[in-house]
């Protein structure tokens, strides 16, 4: 966290209350940015849906799992989350049909991959890519990318197929979009241990995001069933269970946290506050407006 602009600081004012104040003030500035990006994008970010709360939260998970940075440092992380969240609507609530939720997958990779995009939410996609190599080769953010993508359609075969079994629906927990944003994330503002060691780090945001999968689906339980959208609990697993299992993921994600401490204590602590973070998050709400 850097220091205070002002001086003297208020014999009154505790650190904690300039920390939450600098990160609020944070979580503001992406927020602006988000909005003013998503205006762009209009048409892929209906009002119901990507209502004020929404960018404000999504300003709000960035802001305070980076809190030493600045929000042109955090520019990337925020749209991409923020394309994330664009696409996920188009292939689960916006695509009538299993053939055209692959097509838009398609059509997403083939951009990521040089093609020009043809449609707003690829137009997107290609200026996230152009950001994102401008300084760092974007291998591992296809390789993500396409798990990501890949993760969301097998949930269409889920829909009217054969159901997963909870093991099974954790191991493509890649369709939250959190390692995507993750690893975006390193590639604009890592460390030079972080990108030397990036096999390690998404470990660690693999194991991160299994947790966050099921952190979800018990806040967006009763929403997705009415959506027909696959969760753990529509798969037969009681809260008990999956409660459960919230620890065993949580204490899995720290044990391969905390050695990135060493080489990178930011990386490290980036990751322990998206666990931390969400979870109180996800205590009183979620992202989406109405669907």
């Amino acid at each position: 966290m850097t220091s205070h602009p002002f001086s003297p600081t208020p014999p009154y004012a505790s650190q904690d209350g300039l920390e939450l104040g600098r990160c609020s003030a944070l979580a503001v500035a992406c927020a602006r940015d988000l909005i003013g990006h998503a205006r762009r994008y209009e048409e892929l970010f209906p009002g119901r849906t990507f209502d004020q709360g929404f960018f404000l939260a999504l300003g709000l998970v960035g802001a305070f799992g980076s809190p030493w940075a600045t929000a042109a440092e955090l520019r990337v992380t925020g749209r991409a989350s923020l394309w994330v969240f664009a696409v996920d609507r188009l292939i689960d609530h916006v695509a009538s049909s299993r053939a055209e939720a692959a097509a838009l997958a398609a059509d997403c990779l083939a951009v990521a991959d040089g093609a020009t995009p043809r449609e707003p939410v690829t137009r997107f996609l290609a200026e996230l890519r152009d950001e994102v190599a401008a300084g760092t080769s974007v291998d591992a953010w296809r390789d993500q990318l396409g798990r990501m993508l890949t993760a969301m359609i097998r949930e269409w075969d889920w829909r009217s197929g054969e159901r997963p079994s909870l093991d099974g629906y954790l191991d493509n927990a890649d369709s939250t979009g959190s390692s995507f944003v993750n690893v975006s994330h390193w590639l604009a503002t890592g460390d030079a241990w972080t990108l030397d060691h990036l096999d390690l780090v998404r470990a660690a945001s693999q194991a991160a995001q299994r947790y966050l999968r099921l952190l979800n689906d018990l806040a967006t339980a009763g929403r997705e069933r009415g959506h027909g959208d696959v969760n753990a609990l529509s798969l037969g697993a009681g809260r008990d269970e999956v409660t459960a299992r919230l620890g065993e993921l949580s204490d899995a994600a720290v044990r391969l946290i905390e050695p990135l401490r060493a080489g990178s204590p930011r990386t490290a602590l980036y990751l322990e506050r998206q666990l931390t973070f969400n979870t109180g998050f996800y205590g009183l709400s979620d992202y989406w407006g109405a669907l």
